[in-house]
């Protein structure tokens, strides 16, 4: 998942936080990948030997959970992963078409689906994929070199990476977004350049762009912890952090949220939504939920999923949020956006400590604006540790 954010006047903005119509999205997970990228700890398997169990099962946990978002506008939908271009396009519809039949998507503004560049060799299966209301690709490049390619155990190789997006383009497809990783060993200062200066030709109107990281129980840590790979340096990634964030300034590109830009604020309303604190439904296992007091999860096993639901259950963990974590929620997302954090909204109280506390922080790593916290360039190198100095203690 990649893009769950995570992360967003500006008339958007304004929409957003004072419309009286109540818009929710829809996440989807497919939990299937064609092979185990070295860095990734999302839920997937290898294997569709479950796949036909799997769409039964997710179909009618659409049923199930028909009344999780009761009154709201179904406003996006997002059909990550995992892969979901691993699934055939029967398959993907019928989903969609389960999708129609249960919730009113009248007001629907954006469809994505997360693709590799290995699944879009054929334009009239991309062509088909359109025909399901799908109107955004999210497609996971990472790099336009091979060698980077190979080190992190990706499917497709850099012609692919090239000749995906081209394709999606003269399919007729604009709102195309691109993911990019920096800060693997394989990657050097002019690489990275090089990858965001090809990028740029490509004119997509929005990127994604992550530091490598080394998650617990992956391939990639236990290869470092075996000597078999280089350990990640954070020097390089914060170095090219700072490229990133100058290039993209450069070529027209907004940092809206520390890891996604934008041209001609072709936003992605899904994750900015996220950011935002609306309300949103995730199917499958291992998806999120959020209906504004409450998270749940569901569990992370595809057997356990389908045999489950098979009894009519959903299989999920909940968690009711308690006041101090809405607040500190709303300060995590809001400092990773462009917009800030309105202090005011924190609630008065908070607000005073939030003030006080702030005078402890770095100066150089934030601007205080009308009562808005946003931090620079700087400080966004720093954000987790920022955003958990301000974070209110429970009552």
């Amino acid at each position: 998942m990649n893009e769950d954010n995570v992360k967003v006047h500006f008339v958007f903005h304004f929409v957003v936080l004072t419309s009286k119509i109540q818009m929710a999205g829809i996440y989807i997970h497919i939990p299937f990948c064609k092979q185990a990228c070295h860095y990734c700890n999302f839920y997937f398997s290898t294997s569709l030997g479950n796949k036909d169990n799997f769409i039964k099962a997710l179909l009618t946990e659409i049923d199930l959970s028909k009344d999780y978002l009761v009154g709201e506008k179904i406003e996006t939908i997002y059909l990550g992963g995992g892969t979901p271009s691993q699934l055939s396009i029967e398959d993907l519809r019928l989903i969609t078409d389960k999708l129609q039949s249960v919730y009113d998507l009248n007001e629907l503004k954006e469809f994505t689906i997360e693709t590799n560049p290995d699944d879009l060799k054929d334009a009239e299966v991309i062509k088909e994929i359109g025909t399901l209301r799908v109107n955004r690709f999210s497609i996971g490049i990472q790099s336009f070199f091979d060698e980077d390619l190979k080190y992190m155990n990706r499917a497709h190789n850099s012609d692919e990476a090239l000749s995906s997006i081209k394709r999606v383009q003269d399919s007729g497809f604009e709102n195309i977004t691109i993911d990019l990783i920096y800060g693997t060993p394989t990657m050097n200062d002019d690489k990275w350049k090089q990858n965001l200066d090809i990028a740029f030709s490509l004119n997509v109107p929005h990127i994604s762009s992550y530091a490598l990281t080394v998650e617990s129980k992956t391939s990639l840590e236990k290869r470092i912890t075996k000597g078999e790979s280089k350990p990640v340096d954070e020097e390089q990634s914060a170095r090219q952090l700072k490229m990133l964030m100058n290039e993209m300034r450069a070529h027209g590109f907004e940092q809206y949220e520390i890891s996604n830009f934008a041209r001609d604020r072709k936003y992605a309303v899904h994750n900015s939504n996220y950011w935002f604190g609306k309300k949103y439904l995730g199917l499958g296992p291992s998806a999120h939920s959020f209906n504004g007091s409450s998270r749940r999860w569901n569990v992370s096993n595809n057997m356990n999923y389908i045999n489950t639901i098979k009894e009519g259950k959903i299989l999920f963990e909940e968690e009711v949020l308690t006041e101090a974590q809405k607040v500190n929620e709303k300060i995590m997302t809001s400092l990773r956006t462009q917009w800030g954090l309105r202090i005011a909204e924190c609630g008065v109280l908070n607000a005073e400590l939030i003030q006080k506390r702030l005078k402890e922080i770095d100066s150089s790593h934030y601007r205080l604006e009308n009562e808005i916290i946003k931090l620079t360039d700087e400080g966004k190198l720093f954000a987790d540790s920022i955003a958990a100095s301000l974070f209110i203690e429970e009552q």
